[in-house]
């Protein structure tokens, strides 16, 4: 799906937004606004520029929010379905619909370990053990919901949000250093790579995320004889 124009709303720094918007991307040698999986009015799906796995994938808002603590109702639901559409990709293209979800909220800027203040959300397939290496750190998890991350960023506290095994856990993100969640993905499995600047633009890196976006396009092709994807956002 072509991505749709960005609507206002949008921050000139940002490099998640335009006019900076899929930079890293050409800097890579990678494809930017061509490699967007799909998309809807407030959000699109595109692979990480620096996967830490075959499979991992961003979903970003089109408009610029700081993180989903800074979400309307409407616009948290909708990040939901796009997570449950992602689990099916995933078990398209990998037999399995299990994923991690994480995301570095930040409630001040870079807060949470974000190196971006634009709200993504992170998804890897069949990663466990993520909140585990968390809590050993000394950060316990408290449920999580919409409300619950709300809280933090009106409050001014940074939050750690991961989603593993279908739980959703907030995790204090005050004072962590940055990409803490990245750390702990690869802390949690076999990679010892987690920094994006370490990995980025190498042609392993470029690999992941092309084999990520083949197969996630091939996942989300309509059945044979139909127009269109049976999960498709319009």
């Amino acid at each position: 799906m072509a991505e749709q124009t960005v609507r206002d709303g949008s921050d000139p720094d940002c490099v998640l937004c335009p006019p900076l918007r899929f930079r890293f991307n050409g800097m890579a040698g990678l494809p930017g606004e061509s490699g967007v999986i799909a998309g809807d009015r407030d959000f699109f799906l595109i692979p990480d520029v620096a996967p830490l796995a075959e499979g991992h994938l961003l979903l970003v808002t089109r408009e610029h929010h700081q993180c989903a603590g800074d979400f309307s109702g409407p616009m948290w639901e909708c990040a939901l379905r796009w997570r449950d559409r992602v689990a099916r990709l995933y078990r398209e293209a990998y037999g399995s619909g299990g994923l991690v979800l994480f995301e570095h909220g930040p409630a001040s800027p870079q807060g949470g370990g974000a190196c971006i203040d634009h709200a993504h959300w992170h998804f890897l397939p069949g990663t466990t053990g993520v909140r585990a290496v968390v809590e050993r750190e000394g950060r316990p998890g408290v449920p999580a919901d919409h409300g619950t991350l709300r809280d933090c960023y009106r409050a001014g506290r940074s939050y750690l949000l991961i989603e593993e095994d279908g739980v959703a856990t907030a995790h204090s993100g005050d004072g962590v250093r940055s990409q803490f969640l990245r750390w702990a993905v690869a802390a949690a499995g076999p990679s010892r790579t987690w920094r994006w600047q370490e990995s980025f633009g190498l042609p392993a890196s470029r690999r992941r995320f092309l084999r990520t976006l083949r197969a996630m396009r091939a996942a989300a092709a309509p059945p044979p004889g139909t127009d269109q994807p049976p999960d498709s956002h319009q």
